[in-house]
């Protein structure tokens, strides 16, 4: 079990969930936090902070492998109350601090999950590089396992599951890459439905997202729903997880992203040279394989490459075409409304190295969103118990 001699996180969680009195080594806290009644507690001491708690929340949530709080997000906005959030990057969890006045938890391995918080629903963006394309063609060449065999982000479904079936939250949103569906044949994805339909008896329901119709960004990625029918009337043939915004819905042109002049964000000599020759490398042997370069005028409904974690290394994923010069990276601020992020509002209080890998990491705001809505809908019309555990 892990020793949290740095209390930051348990503070902060006691802090928004003062309620909450199954937080992991509550003993710890100093007795003037202890106490529910504590003046020191509440929403109020997080009004500076970019996203507060909610006043009145309809519903509780935890959020696992949170990276920057895409989840968060997304289920915060439908009222909802996140009791315990964890995140083993510790740039990562600075960033999720700085907007949300919570400092997540590290190693989810490293806590038993019945001392989890009780929750309505559990969110999670567990790790895909065991299953992407990238991933898996990378160990493959390093002659590395992948999948459930990597011997350390394989394996973290399993714990996953065994939060599932410890807490059982009414209802749970799992993400991942679109490859986990074809994954060594389709046997990964079949052993994820059977543990958490056939073994937990959770109506399971999944889809392919593409984030491209909410942003101009092309993201393929799988959402899985499922509902504890012990908790919620609902049958997985009748839920259906959005794969289009609703009527209204206004996307964003990239047009309206991307900036004309920029400075400071200039390919250096080299990068350029070699992106050039792996380009021309590629282009020979018959494949597309290469940067990927956004052209003056921008043309209406333009989408870009999928951005990830690896953007900082030369941006090749995603370059803007610069007169006269070489090209150039997105600015951050460029990269995060691409996923959703309001550049006005969300802060990264970390180097732009980290902020391009949080951003590649993160999820599309508003497709989770999109999804959250149908979930927390479906809990309000169909919970045969009462909503939000919060206090219990």
């Amino acid at each position: 079990m892990e020793d949290f001699s740095d209390n930051a996180a348990l503070i902060s969680h006691m802090l928004q969930s003062p309620t909450v009195t199954t937080l992991p080594f509550i003993h710890k806290l100093p007795g003037f936090l202890s106490e529910p009644s504590s003046p020191y507690m509440g929403s109020d001491l997080f009004r500076d902070v970019p996203y507060p708690p909610v006043d009145n929340p309809s519903f509780s949530f935890i959020d696992l492998f949170a990276g920057i709080g895409g989840f968060r997000l997304a289920f915060q906005a439908q009222g909802g109350q996140c009791v315990f959030s964890s995140e083993w990057d510790k740039f990562a969890q600075q960033t999720y601090d700085a907007n949300f006045g919570e400092m997540p938890y590290g190693d989810i391995q490293k806590i038993d999950p019945s001392s989890i918080p009780d929750h309505d629903v559990l969110c999670a963006g567990f790790p895909c590089q065991p299953f992407s394309l990238a991933g898996v063609s990378k160990k493959n060449s390093l002659g590395r396992k992948h999948g459930f065999d990597d011997p350390t982000q394989g394996t973290l479904f399993f714990y996953l599951k065994s939060i599932i079936e410890c807490k059982r939250p009414k209802a749970f949103m799992l993400e991942n890459v679109k490859n986990l569906v074809s994954h060594d044949k389709g046997r990964t994805f079949e052993v994820i439905r059977q543990c958490l339909a056939d073994e937990l008896g959770y109506e399971f329901s999944w889809g392919i997202v593409d984030g491209s119709q909410w942003l101009p960004q092309h993201r393929q990625r799988i959402y899985m729903v499922g509902f504890d029918p012990e908790q919620v009337d609902v049958k997985r043939q009748d839920f259906q997880i959005p794969t289009a915004p609703s009527d209204g819905y206004q996307r964003k042109e990239l047009a309206d992203i991307i900036e004309e002049q920029v400075e400071g964000h200039t390919l250096g000599v080299g990068t350029w040279e070699t992106l050039l020759r792996h380009k021309a490398h590629h282009q020979k042997a018959g494949n597309g394989f290469g940067y990927g370069l956004i052209r003056w005028p921008i043309e209406k409904g333009a989408t870009t490459r999928t951005i990830s974690a690896r953007y900082h290394k030369d941006g090749a994923e995603i370059l803007i075409e610069q007169a006269g010069d070489r090209p150039r990276r997105l600015k951050v601020s460029e990269a995060m409304q691409l996923q959703g992020f309001d550049p006005e509002r969300f802060v990264f209080p970390v180097s732009n190295t980290q902020a391009y890998k949080q951003i590649g990491n993160s999820v599309v705001v508003p497709a989770v969103t999109a999804c959250a809505k149908e979930i927390v809908r479906v809990l309000v019309d169909g919970s045969i118990d009462s909503l939000g555990k919060t206090g219990t």
